[in-house]
């Protein structure tokens, strides 16, 4: 499996997008969910054999019966008994590789969501992955300094949004696929005319389960593009920090490891932010899109005032988001934001090759630009 996505990147190899199955099946320790799954399948037509905590159903047609199980099993189980049932498709005969099928068999959840029955998997499937890049400029002179990366896809000429694509991969059980494959192909991307900007990748801790390992190929990837380790800057967002800090922590020490710097993202979006700051201790603090939006309200103005403040006595560099007008723009430097990223600097771009930058200084857009 490729790993530099450099450009376009065709990548219907990543993903696993099952094909039909004349036999499945089902586990769970849940016991009234396979009774549902035996009597749904059996109204279908299809051949059921049940055991403790399984069912094995066989599709004397070669799999058609079996699909249309999965969409009757989607509309009767609760999301909930959707998790807790695990499927193994075309399983082994028996023995020890029938239980560790099993064992690394994904949630029926997750099958759904890979057979395209719950969400679009074609979305992930059958695009052409890129990144986008935005402007980051120092608010007292509007220089470009940096620049951060944001996956995009191509998928019949429409362009898919970041949001939409890591929906897919999270529901499909690729989130750590799609985030590795996110992350390098922001730092090949930028590689032909990046310079000595820094480089804003975002990444997912949660898709991170052993720092060493599943790091190792954006490792080399950066290493490659002979950019410097200290002009990249991974983002974490303040949501995911919250919900495991201790995991948090561990992958934030092995970016800075490498000498990789760390950024903490929509801060001041959740409650625990200023305790989060001096915990997690990141090089750079990017201020949250909706609170830099809601100045000049007094509230949005003592939260980013105390944020700001903090941020800059434990030494890190603050990011204002989402300044899309000059007078935010005006705003948010009065705080003490030392960079401004949003609309009114540049809207992200893909990048064939150095533009307005190259001398030396970005101008900005019109304030009136229309979404």
């Amino acid at each position: 499996m490729g790993t530099n996505c450099a450009g376009a990147c065709s990548c219907r190899a990543h993903w696993e997008v099952p094909g039909a199955a004349s036999r499945v099946l089902f586990a769970t320790a849940v016991g009234h969910v396979l009774p549902t799954v035996a009597r749904t399948a059996r109204s279908l037509g299809l051949e059921v054999a049940t055991a403790p905590r399984l069912v094995e159903v066989v599709d004397p047609r070669g799999g058609r019966g079996t699909e249309r199980l999965f969409q009757r099993l989607a509309r009767e189980l609760t999301a909930a008994e959707l998790d807790a049932l695990r499927v193994a498709t075309d399983p082994p005969a028996g023995g020890a590789a029938r239980t560790a099928r099993l064992l690394t068999a994904p949630s029926l959840a997750v099958e759904l969501a890979r057979r395209g029955v719950t969400v679009e998997v074609g979305v992930l499937a059958e695009a052409e992955l890129w990144s986008a890049y935005q402007p980051i400029v120092r608010l007292a002179d509007r220089t470009v300094v940096a620049h951060e990366a944001l996956l995009r896809g191509l998928v019949d000429g429409r362009e898919v949004g970041g949001g939409d694509l890591f929906f897919v991969a999270e529901s499909a059980g690729w989130l750590d696929r799609l985030d590795r494959i996110g992350r390098e192909s922001a730092i090949a991307g930028a590689v032909p005319w990046l310079g000595d900007h820094d480089l804003f990748v975002n990444s997912a801790p949660s898709s991170i389960y052993r720092p060493q390992v599943c790091l190792a190929s954006t490792e080399q990837v950066a290493h490659a593009s002979g950019l410097a380790p200290e002009q990249l800057v991974f983002e974490v967002v303040e949501s995911y920090a919250i919900a495991d800090r201790g995991h948090l922590v561990s992958v934030l020490e092995h970016y800075r490891s490498l000498g990789w710097r760390v950024a903490l993202d929509d801060v001041g979006a959740g409650w625990s932010s200023l305790s989060l700051l001096a915990a997690v201790r990141p090089e750079v603090v990017k201020l949250g899109k909706g609170l830099v939006q809601a100045l000049p309200d007094d509230g949005a103005r003592t939260v980013l005032t105390a944020v700001i403040d903090l941020a800059h006595e434990l030494g890190a560099t603050v990011v204002a988001e989402g300044v899309e007008s000059e007078e935010l723009a005006e705003a948010v430097t009065a705080l003490g934001a030392d960079l401004g990223q949003g609309w009114l600097f540049g809207r992200p771009v893909r990048r064939e090759q150095p533009a307005e930058e190259q001398s030396g200084r970005f101008q900005p857009v019109g304030i009136t630009r229309s979404r």
